[in-house]
């Protein structure tokens, strides 16, 4: 499956971003998904990931209760609403796709093997 993720951008300290992470040539059934980032000189990290069957969701604890994993059938994408921004979430944003996550290894290291990944979305967060 090819990921496409789109949604990124400079917003201000406080502000609200929703990225979205598409498929193309099929649709995320028996997938699951998932949205890490990557801050400048640091390591790639789990922020959140859902399973599409179902909708168990999963996020890190960094970001809990500012930002909102969800499905949207209809166009067949999984979005991000990210609210209440900080500085420190500035990083490049990417999404993942993969089969066969139960719902204990959501926020695990399961999506470093196996997984379809997409392009990086830059969100920036200014002080």
């Amino acid at each position: 499956v090819q990921l496409q993720a789109s949604g990124g951008g400079l917003v201000p300290a406080g502000g609200s971003l929703r990225l979205s992470c598409a498929a193309s040539g099929r649709t995320f059934q028996g997938y699951a998904v998932a949205w890490f980032r990557q801050a400048p000189g640091k390591e790639r990290e789990f922020v959140s990931a859902i399973r599409w069957s179902g909708g168990s969701t999963s996020y890190a604890d960094s970001i809990k209760g500012r930002f909102t994993i969800s499905r949207d059938y209809a166009k067949n994408t999984v979005d991000l609403q990210m609210n209440s921004l900080k500085p420190e979430d500035t990083a490049v944003y990417y999404c993942a796709a993969r089969k066969g996550v139960i719902l204990s290894a959501l926020n695990s290291d399961i999506w470093f093997d196996g997984s379809h990944w997409g392009q990086g979305t830059l969100v920036t967060v200014s002080s």
